[in-house]
């Protein structure tokens, strides 16, 4: 027969273990954050058995799955952005449309309230009037800025949210629009807190409108300890996927991962005509 006496030291160091194990992993949490661009794609747009109305079931399935702390979208309109509120309620954002009144695509920022708050946050036009609604260069479509200043409450840091779309055709409106961004990028923070800049960009990597904002942070995609080369954009499936959406950060001690998410949830194919990207960032 098994005495208690003999017992109890394993169950005091299984006990140990197991609070360790338990702290180590709330450490670890504490000082992890996890990000994501998202091309949701326009929600009036024509597209047939890939519309919103078919595929909008996918969007807080694969919330629920990928857990971002923090992402930016693009390309919402306003009732998108109340359905992914109403079905993931601790997810709060702020975005306004890119049209004159409000109106037209956000590219709103979302964040899980559980762990982070809002500090601060404004929008501006990738424009030569970037103070009101306006169309810049050679644009085809008017282009927004959004930016946050948060706060992770697991933490007490502070960091810096950017999100944007470029322009899809006009090359001087990608380039002087992602110029802007980063000499804002530049002005907005002193304090030098951490970074995050996210978007579908419309372009390539090769492309050298990224040069100024490769001198300042770093592409998540390349820089991450495990990443993913699969590309972002694919047309519902139709187009060989290509890499334009894009998560750049600075002030963060690492990124251990980067990847593309291409799941299929709640039974739809494609959840856009973009896979979401994700990345991990280590303070």
């Amino acid at each position: 027969m098994i005495k208690l006496k003999h017992i109890l030291p394993f169950v005091a160091l299984a006990l140990t273990i197991c609070a360790a194990s338990c702290s180590n992993e709330t450490a670890e949490q504490k000082d992890t954050l996890t990000v994501m661009s998202y091309n949701i794609r326009n929600g009036v747009a024509r597209d047939w058995e890939n519309g919103w109305a078919i595929r909008a079931k996918a969007t807080p399935e694969m919330l629920k799955t990928i857990k971002p702390d923090i992402f930016g979208i693009q390309e919402a309109y306003d009732f998108q952005i109340f359905y992914i509120e109403h079905f993931c309620p601790q997810y709060k954002s702020y975005g306004i449309g890119r049209e004159p009144n409000g109106k037209g695509e956000h590219m709103s920022i979302f964040y899980n309230s559980e762990v982070l708050e809002m500090l601060e946050h404004g929008t501006y036009w990738l424009s030569e009037t970037p103070d009101e609604p306006s169309k810049g260069w050679d644009a085809a479509c008017i282009r927004t800025a959004t930016w946050a200043l948060m706060h992770d409450l697991r933490n007490d840091r502070k960091f810096f949210f950017v999100n944007t779309h470029l322009d899809h055709r006009g090359p001087e409106a990608r380039r002087n629009g992602l110029a802007m961004i980063v000499e804002r990028i530049g002005a907005m923070n002193p304090d030098g807190y951490p970074m995050v800049l996210t978007g579908d960009l419309n372009v390539e990597p090769d492309d050298p409108c990224l040069e100024d904002i490769e001198k300042i942070m770093s592409n998540a995609r390349t820089h991450a300890v495990s990443s993913d080369d699969r590309g972002s954009y694919q047309g519902f499936g139709k187009e060989d996927p290509i890499i334009i959406d894009y998560i750049y950060y600075s002030g963060f001690a690492s990124c251990p991962d980067f990847k593309v998410v291409a799941e299929s949830f709640a039974g739809i194919p494609y959840i856009s005509d973009h896979y979401p990207v994700k990345a991990v960032l280590n303070y």
